[in-house]
């Protein structure tokens, strides 16, 4: 057995059953102690993502609700949520959509308390706000060292393995349109313009990530989505069918006896699971960027994240692939490869060239929002401008290495740390929840009495946060 298939082994262990455990439990304990806050106030997460920019003294603009929406969008909307849906189909059947849906629903709960927590423990610095499970394992379970274990892990699996990786699948889609691509001068011509559009944008700072952010993922998100509602239009007829399909397939218990690990259920859970990162610990780090009036403004904005990942894009991806006649298979047509045959017999050849062009894009901005993510906990560190550079220069070559080969074991050791990330999160948003609760409970009071949520930290019995009567 070689090193990387021992990853391999740790890897599917790891997120088969201890993962999917303790993901699903604490997703479901939320949703009943919250009374399905993800579903109950919706509308209000809804009102939250769309007010206005506020302004410091300065006149400069904070980073909106919005913006820190799409900072997480962007992170989670990758290359993942097709490639990612096409290998879940291939390999559990079509019922893998069904269970996406359902942990959908449920993580819901988890990243509204994960973010609303990281609203609370945000700090001040640089004008802004910075914030996550580091910042409030630190300040509310006064552990640092878990704080800084938390940065590290997210470190290695963000900035270096998962961006290195989404790199790789930006100039892996021109493999179709140049003959022997791997072998000529291109792959080390398009990982510099990646590199230096990534630095361009790194080095403008959050206000710049969260411009870029919100001007490229909504529009191709919406088109994505467009692209997926023209094609269930077009086989309008085949989609009872494809639904009955779905349910049929999810609920094979035959099927499932003869291989739970592989079955539609643990896979659909997976995918849902790691492409929405409700409860992993990723997206407070955005969410606490935000300029809001109470945390559980943010905390709702998140869940509408989730929502967007998996609901929207990811179901985009699946309605593509079901009622395009096209099967897929596991190790032999699933992944890109299945989506371009997929979409391809949906709308015709033109159809390949958007798959190619939402995975770019899809790809640079999970770049720059997984960025993002580790640049908050490189500053949780150590904040200190040289290190900070030789963070951001070590970030770009990873950029660069990333779109020469495919690292198969960088991909499990990214795998392996977002796990073990996600462990130590989970654990400290279970002992954290009811100062979660307490914030949500003091919100609802407010908003009973017909008055505009504005949050104190005294009004809770919490001290030492930003959230105090001259906050503003």
């Amino acid at each position: 057995m070689t090193f990387n298939d021992f990853l391999t082994a740790i890897n599917n262990f790891m997120y088969t059953y201890v993962l999917i455990i303790m993901l699903v439990g604490v997703g479901v304990y939320f949703t009943i102690r919250t009374r399905g806050v993800q579903f109950r106030l919706l509308k209000d997460g809804l009102k939250s993502m769309l007010e206005k920019t506020r302004k410091d003294d300065g006149g400069k603009k904070k980073v909106s609700s919005f913006q820190a929406l799409m900072i997480s969008t962007a992170s989670r909307v990758g290359t993942g949520n097709i490639a990612g849906i096409a290998t879940a189909i291939a390999a559990g059947g079509p019922g893998a959509v069904f269970w996406m849906w359902v942990m959908a629903l449920i993580g819901g709960a988890s990243a509204f308390i994960e973010s609303t927590l990281a609203q609370v423990y945000k700090v001040k610095q640089d004008g802004g706000y910075r914030g996550g499970p580091s910042y409030y394992m630190e300040r509310a379970l006064g552990k640092r060292w878990l704080g800084v274990l938390f940065s590290i892990l997210l470190i290695i699996c963000f900035a270096y393995g998962f961006n290195g990786l989404q790199a790789y699948n930006m100039s892996s889609t021109l493999e179709y349109y140049i003959a022997d691509y791997s072998n000529t001068i291109w792959p080390p011509v398009v990982g510099i313009l990646l590199a230096a559009a990534t630095g361009s944008v790194i080095w403008g700072g959050v206000h710049r990530i969260g411009f870029i952010s919100s001007v490229i993922v909504p529009i191709m998100a919406a088109l994505y989505i467009l692209i997926g509602l023209v094609t269930m239009v077009i086989h309008l007829d085949q989609l009872p069918l494809v639904f009955g399909i779905i349910f049929e397939n999810a609920f094979d218990v035959q099927a499932i006896a003869g291989g739970f690990a592989g079955s539609a259920v643990v896979i659909g859970i997976k995918r849902g699971l790691f492409s929405n990162e409700a409860g992993m610990g990723s997206a407070p780090n955005a969410s606490a960027s935000a300029d809001v009036e109470h945390p559980v403004k943010q905390g709702m904005v998140q869940v509408i994240s989730v929502f967007i990942d998996t609901i929207l894009i990811c179901s985009s991806t699946a309605m593509m692939l079901l009622v395009s006649g096209v099967e897929g298979q596991s190790g032999v047509l699933d992944g890109i490869p299945f989506v371009q045959a997929a979409i391809s017999s949906n709308v015709g050849q033109w159809g390949i060239h958007f798959i190619t062009f939402s995975i770019f894009t899809f790809a640079y901005t999970s770049v720059i929002g997984n960025y993002y993510y580790a640049e908050s906990n490189i500053l949780f560190i150590k904040n200190n401008k040289m290190v900070l550079f030789f963070f951001r220069v070590t970030c770009v070559l990873a950029i660069f290495l990333g779109a020469l080969a495919d690292f198969t074991l960088v991909w499990n050791i990214a795998d392996i740390t977002m796990g073990l990330m996600a462990v130590v999160n989970i654990i400290a948003i279970f002992l954290l929840g009811k100062v979660a609760l307490k914030v949500l409970h003091h919100y609802e009071q407010q908003k009973k009495k017909g008055q505009t949520p504005v949050f104190y930290e005294d009004e809770v019995g919490l001290t030492g946060t930003v959230w105090t009567r001259d906050k503003i």
